[in-house]
């Protein structure tokens, strides 16, 4: 069993990481998901109260709510597979439930990249509703997921992915990690650099 939680601020990557371990045939549970079910059952619209409600789920069932709502996902996902990957950890509340819950089988991936560059990968999308569409731009989200305590989240990854290179190199290093549950790509830069 191996649980491999992916945290990261919009834009970073959490989503092509999500894809590659589709690809392998690695069940993906989406922490975000379970807020659009939410928005979705109170009327909501989720492009635009995403936020808004995911900030409700906690204020009212405290701060581990929707990773406690996800547990039994997962759980159901390792009936039939060795590894399944949690996409989109905000806290480190969220990884105290996942390491209470899965101890040592619990490998948390931070992945990174520039606001710059994130803010180019999100226009790029284009699904996002910006500012002028009367969502969050990405600083606002940046703020209310470093709100949720992100960065506390991120600090106590077990593995750093900067993705700043290709997308096929990026995948190359996600899946590497997937499959054998360590970072060779870390241990390929590290003897890269002089």
């Amino acid at each position: 069993m191996h649980v491999i939680g992916t945290v990261g601020l919009p834009g970073s990557g959490k989503g092509e990481a999500a894809t590659v371990a589709r690809e392998d045939g690695i069940p993906v549970v989406t922490m975000g998901d379970v807020v659009r079910q939410e928005t979705a059952d109170r009327g909501l619209d989720p492009a635009k109260d995403h936020g808004t409600v995911a900030q409700a789920l906690r204020e009212e069932n405290g701060p581990a709510a929707i990773a406690e709502r996800s547990l039994p996902m997962i759980e159901d996902r390792l009936e039939a597979h060795d590894t399944v990957l949690v996409d989109g950890i905000r806290s480190d509340i969220e990884v105290d439930a996942f390491e209470e819950r899965f101890g040592d089988a619990f490998t948390l991936i931070s992945i990174e990249a520039p606001f710059e560059v994130r803010a180019e990968r999100v226009d790029e999308r284009g699904r996002d509703a910006g500012e002028a569409d009367g969502g969050e731009g990405l600083a606002a989200r940046d703020e209310r997921e470093r709100g949720f305590g992100m960065d506390d989240a991120m600090d106590r990854a077990d593995v750093v992915v900067e993705n700043t290179d290709s997308l096929e190199a990026f995948h190359e290093r996600i899946r590497s990690i997937v499959r054998t549950g360590t970072d060779d790509g870390k241990h390929a830069e590290a003897e890269a650099d002089p």
